[in-house]
């Protein structure tokens, strides 16, 4: 698959950038094929390529119903973590991590991974005795962490304010040093390109609109292009989950969908060199190579499907971030977007078979499905694979709904009336 090196790169400067082959290929769709992955975002796409890699499967289709990366892969703020305290969590993102610490090479895709650290800030001795108990937590599971003291937190983040009259004082911090950012982009066509070099069909505009069944089982897709036949349908579609399920006749799901906003401020000069985030409230922030201020917060509390969210949120991560950091009151916001959380009951993904024979369901991934899309696409495959999980997803199936064994990370249970 190795293509992109210094050496193609002087030649095509050379050649006026003419001779580059295309990314992937724009087949028509086959008949049939072993595995039809509904939905072309990062674990979509991850899932197609980790099929073809590690379990030989490459007669797979990713059906996308616009262009690849349109969705939640393209719209967020690119931070990568494995900075959780209960076990099953820490487990699968950190694998994740791992992941991500040789995509680049793994894709010959520069996907621009830079592990700059992220710090969560305390504000309150409590919270910094819950970052102690975490930071522990972590370590105990083989997760780098380190507990900081203002002084260090100084030296990190020079343009906070950690003066005595802050709004929120800071009193130390939680820093997982391996953490850090990636170009959203990048990943899916990395991830795009690499399944398309194993045979994988990358069949973009295809819209599905039904599925095809066999009684009880699923057995295809009825899409704007067609129908098509697959012994495995797998669906990652994120935040429109209860929209394709719903096709299948599937009403029920563990799930609900919001929008999430993301900001980038115009550029500036270096400014902060790590992944901020606030402890007072809902805030996360990092800067990115072209030096704009790339942040966001809070979901916006109503349930919808459109990519764009509301005022309030907006004016309540600025007041947040100029709490923190007074000197950018003046900056101007550059733009922002949205993207549709599939948020689960219990903050935790869900990685299954069914919930009908012949279909997997990847889905309720809240905040963290950007940063988990590498483990996310390597366990669906083995899902998809061998028609059960890996260890690393075994805890992350519809069953912990129906036996009440949930995943709690946030510590503030699951409120199944509002679902």
């Amino acid at each position: 698959m190795a293509e992109y090196s210094v050496f193609s790169l002087l030649k095509n400067a050379v050649s006026g950038n003419r001779d580059w082959k295309p990314a992937w290929r724009k087949p028509d769709p086959k008949p049939e094929y072993d595995v039809i992955i509904v939905g072309g975002g990062g674990h979509g796409l991850a899932t197609a390529y980790y099929l073809a890699k590690e379990h030989g499967i490459t007669n797979v289709a990713v059906v996308e119903k616009g262009w690849l990366g349109q969705g939640n892969i393209g719209r967020n703020t690119t931070i990568v973590r494995s900075n959780y305290m209960l076990p099953d969590n820490t487990h699968f993102y950190e694998h994740s991590m791992k992941l991500w610490e040789n995509l680049s090479h793994e894709l010959n895709f520069n996907v621009m991974f830079s592990q700059r650290g992220i710090l969560n800030l305390a504000h309150t001795p409590s919270q910094l005795d819950d970052y102690a108990r975490r930071g522990n937590a972590m370590r105990h599971c083989g997760v780098d962490a380190e507990l900081l003291r203002p002084a260090a937190i100084a030296k990190l983040v020079p343009g906070l304010d950690l003066s005595g009259s802050a709004r929120f004082p800071v009193i130390g911090g939680l820093m997982q040093p391996r953490a850090g950012t990636a170009r959203h982009d990048a990943v899916a066509w990395g991830y795009a390109r690499g399944a398309d070099r194993r045979g994988v069909d990358m069949l973009e505009n295809c819209e599905v609109i039904g599925f095809l069944r066999d009684g009880d089982r699923i057995t295809g897709v009825k899409t704007t292009r067609g129908d098509i036949r697959a012994k495995k349908i797998a669906v990652a579609v994120a935040g429109h989950t209860g929209q394709v399920m719903k096709l299948a006749g599937v009403d029920r799901l563990p799930i609900e969908s919001h929008v999430l906003q993301a900001f980038v401020s115009e550029s500036l000069k270096p400014f902060v060199d790590t992944v901020v985030t606030f402890g007072g409230g809902h805030l996360y922030m990092s800067q990115s190579d072209k030096g704009g201020l790339v942040f966001g917060g809070d979901i916006d509390g109503y349930n919808t499907y459109a990519q764009r969210g509301n005022l309030p949120v907006v004016e309540e991560v600025m007041s947040e971030m100029v709490a923190l950091f007074p000197g950018l009151a003046r900056v101007r916001l550059l733009r922002s977007w949205g993207g549709i959380m599939d948020m689960s009951m219990d903050g935790t993904p869900i990685i299954t078979t069914g919930p009908l024979p012949g279909m997997y369901l990847n889905t309720g991934w809240c905040y963290g499905g950007f940063k988990a899309t590498p483990a996310s696409g390597w366990c669906f495959a083995w899902t998809i694979a061998k028609d059960e999980p890996h260890k690393f997803n075994a805890p992350f199936t519809l069953d912990r709904f129906h036996r009440g064994i949930l995943i709690d990370e946030k510590g503030q249970g699951s409120t199944p009336r509002l679902h």
